[in-house]
C-alpha cells in the first residue's frame, strides 16, 4: 500500500520564506546600525566564513549530509546575532520592516480578504426544493 503524502500547504510555505525574507533584511538593517558593537556584528561574516571554508563538521561530500551543517550554522549564527542585540533595536528595526511591507502592499498589491462561503445549489438540491 503506497504511503500517503501530505499536500505541501503553500501559505504555509509562504510563511516560512515571508519570515526568512524579514530577517535577512533585520540583520541587514542592524548590521548598517551604529548603536550595535562591532563585534556583535562579526558574528555574521565569521558565520558565512565558515560556511564558504573547505573545513567542515561533516565534508559537503556527503550530499545532503554535508550541507545541513552548513545551513545550521547558518540559523545558529543569525538566531545568536539576533538574541545579542538589544531587543528595544531589534523592535525599532521590525517596526520599520513591518511599516515597509503594509506600505507596499498598499501601494500595489492587493489585499487578502478572508471571508466564509456556502454553496447554495448543493443546499437546495439536499433541501429538496
Amino acid at each position: 500500500m503506497p504511503k500517503s503524502h501530505k499536500p505541501i500547504d503553500p501559505q504555509a510555505s509562504a510563511g516560512i520564506l515571508a519570515e526568512l525574507a524579514r530577517n535577512a533584511q533585520l540583520v541587514w538593517r542592524l548590521l548598517h546600525d551604529q548603536r550595535v558593537p562591532v563585534w556583535m556584528k562579526a558574528i555574521i561574516p565569521a558565520t558565512l566564513l565558515y560556511i564558504i571554508s573547505p573545513v567542515d563538521l561533516l565534508p559537503d561530500v556527503a550530499l545532503g549530509v554535508g550541507q545541513l551543517d552548513d545551513l545550521a550554522i547558518l540559523l545558529l549564527g543569525v538566531k545568536s546575532f539576533l538574541s545579542m542585540v538589544s531587543p528595544e533595536i531589534v523592535k525599532e528595526h521590525l517596526a520599520d520592516i513591518i511599516g515597509e511591507s503594509v506600505t507596499q502592499r498598499a501601494k500595489g498589491t492587493p489585499e487578502l480578504i478572508e471571508g466564509q462561503y456556502r454553496v447554495v445549489e448543493e443546499e437546495e438540491t439536499r433541501e429538496g426544493r
